[in-house]
């Protein structure tokens, strides 16, 4: 184990390591620099290069907005376009469903049956509520459980709107939030996950006849296999970044730190205690300076405590008016300098980006490869302009 502490007189730093012992000083770790490694965002990795790959090692991905999420796993894969990872989806090696935190994610097919059984407990049980709220009771939600599973029986795939449809037939009023809230309700009991998008509409299947194969963990091996997935892939981290993640209990957390740390490194910055994996890769020479990030990126999503990376008084202008709703952002350097926002023209995607402080012209050029980058994700030209500070 590892411990810095900073000092702020003189603005420089003290370096100790446990067992106290004579040392050579070293820098406090740069925690967005390593954070941005173990995501393999700052260097794909040659080990790491399918949507299956990625998603299993950063253990799910946040896909509340669908086309950032399409974004968050390409960006990590050398090359990749939308298209590839859609294609991942049709060939259901990763699917979309409600595994942690009552939100979207994208996980490994081959992994949702037990990170369901995990994590979505708690989040059924606390929202007892809600369903009360809406009128479903156990008597509503069994009627739609049949509706549903003899639509899918007749039409394999459905989109949402087909399924409310049938649900409306059915004398299931979907008003209001009622339909999605059903839906949900029915992926975390995975009876359901959503499939390939229709246009711009996701759709839905049946879990047991969408999924061939289901690892089983007992809750042992599970909660070691999410631990060790998020403290390699999301770490340095800590255990209030991890409870936050996925919410699990404290108790049940702290259990599946303590058998993942095998694989992990303990260190202490400034009393803080963080964890991450005892193999990341060194850095190398040619690690780009500049990102750009879809506004769900687990690189912000991912912890509890993101002011390593944001700066609190940008924090409102990532999160207008703290909605829970993250806009895409900059990244310069480990740090968010600022947002961006791209509109679909008839000749190419035009992307604003709109930064926190005047940039130099050296900085802004470092984007340049960045938005390259993302036009041939997309397939389509694009145009990159900045706002005005």
């Amino acid at each position: 184990m590892r411990s810095w502490r900073t000092s702020s007189a003189e603005g420089c730093y003290r370096t100790e390591t446990v067992p106290q012992s004579p040392a050579p000083q070293e820098a406090v770790p740069d925690i967005p620099r390593l954070r941005l490694r173990a995501q393999r965002v700052a260097h794909p990795s040659p080990s790491v290069s399918t949507p299956e790959a990625v998603v299993a090692h950063l253990g799910a991905v946040q896909a509340q907005d669908y086309p950032g999420a399409l974004w968050s796993i390409a960006l990590r894969i050398a090359g990749a376009t939308r298209a590839d990872v859609e294609r991942a989806i049709a060939d259901q090696t990763i699917i979309r469903t409600w595994p942690m935190r009552g939100t979207l994610h994208f996980v490994p097919a081959v992994d949702a049956r037990w990170m369901l059984e995990l994590m979505t407990a708690r989040i059924m049980k606390g929202a007892g509520g809600r369903d009360r709220q809406l009128e479903l009771d156990e008597p509503a939600f069994r009627r739609s459980r049949s509706i549903i599973e003899k639509a899918l029986t007749r039409e394999p795939v459905l989109t949402r709107s087909a399924l409310f449809a049938a649900l409306e037939t059915g004398k299931i009023s979907t008003v209001g939030q009622r339909g999605i809230h059903i839906l949900q309700r029915l992926c975390m009991e995975r009876m359901l996950c959503q499939g390939p998008h229709a246009e711009k509409q996701p759709t839905f299947v049946l879990f047991d006849q969408w999924i061939a194969n289901s690892r089983t963990l007992d809750r042992e091996d599970a909660l070691r296999t999410i631990a060790e997935r998020f403290f390699v892939s999301h770490g340095p981290a800590t255990i209030r970044d991890f409870i936050w993640w996925t919410g699990l209990t404290v108790a049940d957390a702290k259990r599946g730190l303590s058998w993942a740390q095998p694989a992990l490194e303990r260190i202490v910055v400034d009393d803080t205690e963080m964890w991450m994996s005892n193999a990341l890769p060194m850095a190398s020479g040619d690690e780009p300076r500049a990102h750009l990030l879809p506004g769900f990126d687990e690189f912000m999503l991912g912890y509890k405590d993101r002011s390593a990376a944001l700066e609190s008084r940008h924090a409102n202008r990532v999160v207008p008016g703290g909605n829970g709703v993250f806009l895409s952002t900059l990244l310069l350097d480990g740090q968010v300098c600022g947002t961006w926002r791209r509109t679909t023209r008839p000749k190419a995607v035009e992307i604003e980006a709109s930064p926190f402080r005047r940039l130099k012209a050296s900085d802004r050029k470092e984007f340049v490869r960045p938005a390259e980058r993302y036009a041939d994700f997309l397939g389509a030209p694009v145009k990159f302009t900045w706002a005005p500070v």
